[in-house]
């Protein structure tokens, strides 16, 4: 039992829309992070356990103690279609906090998706299959099912801050989160980042090979000397 007066368990949260969550979906995880300032990527121990796997949706967020999955469990009943349970495991693998079971129950509920940090199991079926699931390796111990947590917390994984109802976004590079409060701000610009790349890759291909930012950044660098360039 809690031993303050605020709920371990919050039920209500603001989370992005869904039609912004299907603009975002569009978009490569590398390329939102470029344009929310380089930053929001969780550190690369957590990754898809199939690099075909990609996930978009809200945060619902889950605190747990590391090798217990009490609170995941409480989390996976009350998410809803289109969540993605992001679970702060203290980056432990010691055991796996899902597999093949809740993942099917995930799935059977319209959730988008875990992100963990934290290990699962069941890793070559859940690999092959179509429901995403991110996390920092395997473990076939199972978890622990008797400490409390919290659900709907504000977490933090892998070096990055996760509130929930924040936009999860996560493909074959890894995961970024962006805050629910400039979320539709930071995709407006993803298309911009995207058109400059192609007309960028474009101009390689013609033959235009020199960066045209490099000669200036290194005389700014002190690399080069400022009537010189490479």
């Amino acid at each position: 039992m809690s031993n303050t007066s605020l709920p371990p368990i919050r039920r209500d949260i603001q989370r992005v829309s869904p039609d912004l969550v299907k603009k975002a979906s569009q978009y490569q995880a590398a390329i939102l992070a470029d344009v929310a300032g380089r930053r929001g990527a969780l550190g690369g121990r957590i990754a898809p356990l199939g690099r075909h796997m990609k996930v978009a949706g809200p945060a619902f967020t889950v605190e747990v103690r590391p090798g217990d999955n009490l609170m995941f469990h409480a989390a996976l009943a009350l998410a809803q279609p289109g969540d993605v349970i992001v679970v702060d495991g203290k980056g432990d693998q010691t055991s796996a906090l899902c597999g093949t079971i809740m993942s099917t129950q995930a799935q059977a509920a319209g959730l988008a998706g875990f992100v963990l940090d934290a290990a699962a199991r069941d890793s070559e079926e859940l690999a092959e299959g179509d429901f995403p699931v991110f996390c920092v390796g395997t473990n076939p111990n199972g978890p622990t099912k008797g400490l409390a947590g919290r659900v709907n917390w504000p977490v933090t994984l892998a070096g990055v801050s996760v509130n929930p109802g924040d936009l999860i976004i996560g493909d074959a590079d890894g995961v970024v989160v962006i805050p629910k409060e400039n979320a539709e701000e930071i995709v407006a610009l993803a298309q911009k980042k995207v058109d400059a790349e192609a007309k960028r890759i474009a101009a390689i291909k013609q033959g235009n090979l020199g960066a045209p930012w490099l000669n200036e950044a290194l005389r700014q660098a002190g690399a080069l000397k400022v009537d010189e360039s490479l």
